[in-house]
């Protein structure tokens, strides 16, 4: 059941601020913003001055993230916070035995079909899998989500951590408290910890992924020996300029995930009642087309690392608390490799994603809409059909592009717990390990110059 859409409240030619982790000023109004202070004995026009940290105030100023919102109303001005009924028992922010659990195994999922009832983003969200604890600061969550209606008088905030949305069945319509933001599948946007916002369905029924990280915020990766420019660049990321509602919301609610759970406060005023704003701390989208992919040009298959668009690093160097990374089109061009990714068993876990298209090293099974995780040291790689495929060609294969496809990764270096009705889910790929038993053995002892029964007998 899809919502009915006014397609006018949603204008395809908004405008953005360009950059990442600039130090942005907007105003929906000129002169709304004060000048020479952040908080003047009054502000312009007669509004509040707020801010909001994304960081503690005295983290280091190359680190330091927040921004001043100059509102009609403070958000502080709502009922207290109660517990929202009904909750949503399938979101979690902290992983334990008793909510999840541990499974080395290959899992994949196939595409989640949307819901017949009217379902919002909040009550479509569910965790898959996680690590950590947003009461400790530290960890991250995979969730997916559907939905077939935009939510109504009502605004969602996350406590627990940054959302990273990654679309793939229908535009998201993202209005936050510095302005609104429009996704399309191919895109993805950003949600800081503590932002109101609410998630509208242009499209009607809609489908995707959302990383959450705890205690950490997204960076763009260092680019090392690659040098000043390639994946993703700062510029072609967007902010949102100033927007606001001024009229009256009776029983408007807020919806708060603190710690896994929801609760709901009552005001009535719309929460997007922000005139200016300045700061580094904002909402923030990306278009996956524009990323500078790098690959090989004469032998060997690349990390998937060359792939990054943002990362969550860790006190320890080259550690991530998560990466996201993409699987864009390119061109393949390596001379006596096998191309598509090598088999592997890494000591990061890697949640797996497809947008659109078909992904390189899966011939059958692995659908957009779908998932799959490949957890620390589980072994993966090509099903036995793309790697039959793949030697067959032999040396004849060509330089050749990989076309009309974007797949994503979230990888993390802490081992995931897996959610349990994820694990009982109808959509769970029960026979995904049989992608991978029809690989035979290919060794020819004949070709060996030296014979080594006489060693292995002894």
């Amino acid at each position: 059941m899809a919502s009915e859409v006014n397609s006018s409240e949603f204008p395809e030619d908004l405008e953005y601020l360009f950059g990442f982790g600039n130090s942005f000023s907007s105003e929906a109004i000129v002169g709304a913003l004060p000048q020479g202070q952040n908080s003047p004995l009054v502000c312009p026009f007669g509004l509040y001055a707020e801010q909001i940290s994304g960081t503690s105030f005295t983290a280091p100023r190359k680190l330091n993230l927040r921004s001043w919102l100059y509102r009609i109303k403070p958000s502080v001005t709502h009922e207290p916070f109660k517990p929202r009924v009904p909750g949503n028992d399938k979101l979690i922010a902290e992983f334990n035995q008793f909510n999840s659990s541990a499974n080395p195994t290959q899992i994949r999922w196939k595409p989640v079909d949307i819901p017949d009832n009217p379902t919002d983003f909040v009550d479509g969200l569910q965790t898959i899998c996680g690590a950590g604890s947003s009461y400790l600061r530290h960890g991250y969550a995979v969730h997916m989500y559907t939905a077939n209606k935009s939510m109504d008088n009502c605004a969602f905030c996350n406590a627990d951590g940054d959302f990273l949305f990654v679309p793939q069945k229908g535009r998201l319509w993202l209005t936050t408290e510095c302005g609104r933001l429009q996704i399309c599948p191919g895109e993805v946007a950003v949600v800081p910890q503590g932002f109101r916002f609410t998630v509208s369905l242009p499209d009607g029924p809609s489908r995707g992924y959302v990383a959450e990280i705890f205690g950490a915020h997204f960076h763009l990766p260092d680019l090392g020996p690659i040098g000043a420019n390639g994946l993703a660049a700062a510029r072609d990321f967007l902010a949102p300029i100033a927007w606001f509602e001024e009229a009256t919301r009776p029983n408007y609610l807020i919806i708060q995930k603190y710690g896994g759970e929801l609760f709901t406060a009552k005001q009535d005023f719309s929460p997007f009642n922000v005139v200016a704003w300045h700061g580094n701390y904002v909402p923030y989208k990306y278009d996956l087309n524009k990323f500078c992919p790098y690959n090989t040009v004469l032998v060997d298959h690349g990390d998937p690392s060359i792939n990054t668009v943002l990362t969550a690093p860790t006190e320890k160097p080259g550690v991530a608390l998560l990466d996201f990374v993409i699987f864009p089109p390119r061109w393949l061009v390596a001379e006596h490799t096998f191309r598509p990714p090598y088999y592997h068993r890494n000591c990061m876990s890697e949640f797996m994603g497809l947008i659109y298209g078909n992904y390189e090293a899966k011939a059958d099974g692995f659908l957009p809409g779908g998932a799959s995780l490949h957890s620390c040291m589980t072994p993966h790689g090509p099903d036995t059909k793309t790697y039959e495929a793949t030697i067959a060609r032999q040396e004849n294969a060509g330089p050749y592009k990989i076309t009309e496809t974007m797949a994503f990764m979230f990888e993390s270096y802490l081992i995931p717990r897996v959610c349990h009705w994820a694990l009982e889910s109808p959509f769970l790929d029960r026979d995904y390990y049989q992608c991978w038993i029809g690989l035979q053995s290919h060794f020819r002892k004949q070709d060996c110059s030296k014979d080594f029964s006489a060693e292995a007998v002894e």
